[in-house]
């Protein structure tokens, strides 16, 4: 193994440059440093860049990539970017103000930390808690959670998928806070009064004769 490889098999620390706007994602994980381990690649510390390859794995706060391969950037707000393949790849971040994490699959990614927008590619998997969306392209920003998903055909078929479609498959489960049992209580149901008893007026009956 060549010293650049052992070195690069130690976990390097890039050192943020300054403090950048806050995230949607995680608002602290930009404000991490970027950490990354690998079989072989290259470094440029000047223009914050890297080329990664085998057994990848690159972390920043809560956010975690592994592939086998990364080229990534330090976007000038301390953010990280990246181009990610893998077989599959695997991405995971915690969602900001939430509990749980967002996490995804596929055999190609693109990741932009400033826009905090994710795109998987080819068998792609997005998983938001135990909600679940399946499809050959998945766009997911983590800023508004809001997703895009396309049917199209993969364009790197995965082992064991033949003759799977290219349909959009997803899932969302029931929120609790609308599941039998687990709702808001209900208002006590009004009591009927009890039936009046008419009785007759002393003062309005009628004088007895005389």
């Amino acid at each position: 193994m060549t010293p650049r490889a052992a070195l690069l098999r130690l976990a390097i620390a890039v050192c943020a440059a300054a403090a950048g706007v806050c995230a949607h994602a995680e608002k602290a994980d930009r404000e991490k440093p970027i950490t990354f381990t690998s079989d072989d690649g290259e470094v440029n510390y000047e223009k914050r860049t890297g080329s990664l390859k085998g057994n990848v794995v690159i972390t920043q706060g809560t956010l975690t990539i592994k592939a086998n391969r990364i080229d990534f950037k330090q976007n000038a707000d301390n953010s990280l970017s990246a181009t990610v393949f893998g077989t599959p790849l695997a991405f995971r971040q915690k969602r900001d103000d939430a509990d749980g994490y967002y996490e995804g699959w596929a055999q190609r990614a693109e990741y932009d930390g400033q826009k905090e927008q994710l795109e998987l590619f080819d068998n792609a998997i997005l998983k938001r808690g135990a909600d679940e969306i399946r499809s050959n392209f998945i766009s997911y920003n983590a800023a508004t959670e809001l997703f895009k998903a396309e049917g199209r055909a993969p364009g790197t078929p995965a082992a064991g998928d033949v003759g799977r479609n290219d349909r959009v498959r997803g899932i969302f489960q029931p929120k609790s806070d609308v599941l039998p049992g687990k709702g808001p209580a209900k208002a006590p149901e009004a009591k009927s009064a009890p039936p009046l008893t008419l009785a007759p007026s002393v003062e309005i009956a009628p004088a007895a004769p005389k």
